[in-house]
């Protein structure tokens, strides 16, 4: 299936460049002038947004900030004529996966997108897919986590984590891995916070705080087995 990505910048010029340089790489590509146009046009079959920061009206960290607030978690690549340290920060803790300054280059964007959709493709599964091992269930389109059918509140970064895990089960996975597809390129991203994330799962999951397993010096795994020891 073709990769649909939103464009959303109010420089006509910009968008237009984008949207042909994407367009020849095989994406299908949607434009909007504004936060509020973006907003109204984003759909679930929208997999990346390219999101400009700086614009008349809704900005593009507010922007964000609206889309994570109704629950939508699409890839968000921030571009900006800003190249500060303290923006940075911003548009990742307002849950973007990457960030291009501008004037750019497009074949600098191309990379960063098709970098950024493979990242995620591994946290992508298909519709009718769920993940299951006795009362637990990892319902990958409703971004639902259920023990005995009851929901257990998981952050977006925790639910990725593990359903991620449930991909690769019972391979292994380290935490460079889990990082790189999790957050990506976040450079302020250490591996300490993957074993943070992990302890607050195992609390979440209760009983089954043991399928997640540590292989020392490898990484993460889970160990469908783990349940029945005592």
């Amino acid at each position: 299936m073709e990769e649909r990505i939103l464009v959303v910048d109010d420089e006509k010029d910009i968008s237009d460049i984008l949207q042909f340089n994407l367009e020849n790489e095989g994406y299908i590509v949607d434009v909007a002038a504004s936060g509020e146009e973006a907003l109204q046009k984003i759909t679930d079959v929208h997999q990346l947004i390219i999101l400009d920061v700086m614009m008349e009206g809704m900005s593009g960290f507010k922007t964000a900030e609206t889309l994570r607030k109704s629950e939508n978690y699409v890839p968000i690549i921030f571009l900006t004529a800003k190249n500060t340290e303290n923006d940075m920060l911003t548009g990742f803790s307002l849950g973007g996966d990457d960030y291009i300054s501008k004037p750019f280059s497009v074949k600098e964007v191309l990379a960063r997108v098709k970098a950024l959709l493979k990242r995620t493709s591994l946290i992508r599964m298909p519709a009718e897919t769920k993940w299951s091992y006795r009362g637990l269930t990892i319902d990958i389109p409703t971004n639902r986590v259920t023990i005995d059918d009851n929901e257990v509140s998981l952050t977006k970064k925790e639910f990725e984590i593990l359903s991620l895990m449930a991909q690769a089960s019972p391979n292994v996975l380290t935490r460079a891995e889990i990082l790189n597809s999790v957050w990506g390129d976040n450079e302020f991203v250490l591996d300490r916070t993957v074993d943070v994330h992990i302890t607050r799962l195992r609390k979440k999951l209760g009983d089954y705080a043991n399928i997640i397993v540590n292989r020392s010096g490898f990484g993460y795994y889970l160990n469908i087995d783990s349940k029945n020891e005592e």
